[in-house]
């Protein structure tokens, strides 16, 4: 299985990007972003793409695919409606409808967020433009599936490069024991979001929009994590 990987050195892409590394069916990795992963393996191919808008000339590199994990986002605190738009919208179609050519019917795994609002009109700027973006990616011939995930336990040593999350993630990580007994169809680590993106690009899932619980199944793994200590 060949996969393209979108926002692999942000917290979720970096899970999803160890998770196919680690995969034996994935033969390859395609990670696209505007900066290198750092990341070495054989299995890895960068590509370092500046402007996320056009795709014209690079056919060769993003056709025979088999799935799409689009992973690349942006916290929309302090931002405006039209620049997070751009970012989480445009981007997003930019991508799938030159993959949707390329590609018809490859898998195309988008992370929204719990919480979307797919009528477009509620008054969460975030949720309103996830749910453009989530109706305009089921519109396109791809095999489309939203992933809804909430609260999410980095792992593996994996960190945001938000410095604020960074911060609240190093307060919290002795909570989360107590949050995965409490909660576990809401939190969500890593490991078990690529495992579940790989699931669903193998086999396939019922439903078309996941929420955590849904993601959680899909991943078959229950208990799957462990205290964000950092260690691996």
């Amino acid at each position: 299985m060949k996969i393209l990987l979108f926002g692999a050195t942000g917290m979720i892409g970096q899970g999803v990007l160890r998770e196919c590394l680690l995969d034996p069916e994935v033969q390859l990795v395609v990670a696209v972003g505007r900066s290198a992963t750092g990341a070495h393996h054989p299995k890895l191919r960068e590509i370092v793409h500046r402007d996320m808008l056009n795709y014209a000339g690079m056919e060769d590199a993003l056709a025979g695919l088999d799935a799409c994990f689009y992973c690349l986002g942006v916290a929309s605190s302090g931002m405006k409606e039209a620049d997070y738009t751009r970012i989480t919208y445009d981007y997003t179609l930019a991508a799938a409808e030159a993959l949707s050519r390329l590609n018809p019917g490859m898998t195309f795994v988008f992370v929204s967020g719990s919480g979307t609002d797919t009528t477009e009109k509620g008054r969460i700027m975030w949720a309103r433009v996830k749910g453009r973006t989530e109706n305009a990616l089921l519109r396109l011939p791809l095999k489309a599936c939203m992933f809804r995930p909430g609260f999410i336990e980095p792992m593996d040593g994996i960190q945001s490069r938000t410095p604020l999350y960074r911060r609240f993630y190093k307060v919290a990580a002795p909570l989360f024991p107590l949050l995965r007994r409490a909660l576990p169809n809401q939190v969500l680590s890593t490991r078990q979001i690529g495992k579940a993106m790989l699931a669903v690009a193998k086999r396939g899932f019922e439903k078309r929009v996941l929420e955590a619980r849904d993601i959680r199944a899909a991943s078959g793994s229950e208990g799957n994590s462990s205290p964000a200590s950092g260690k691996k």
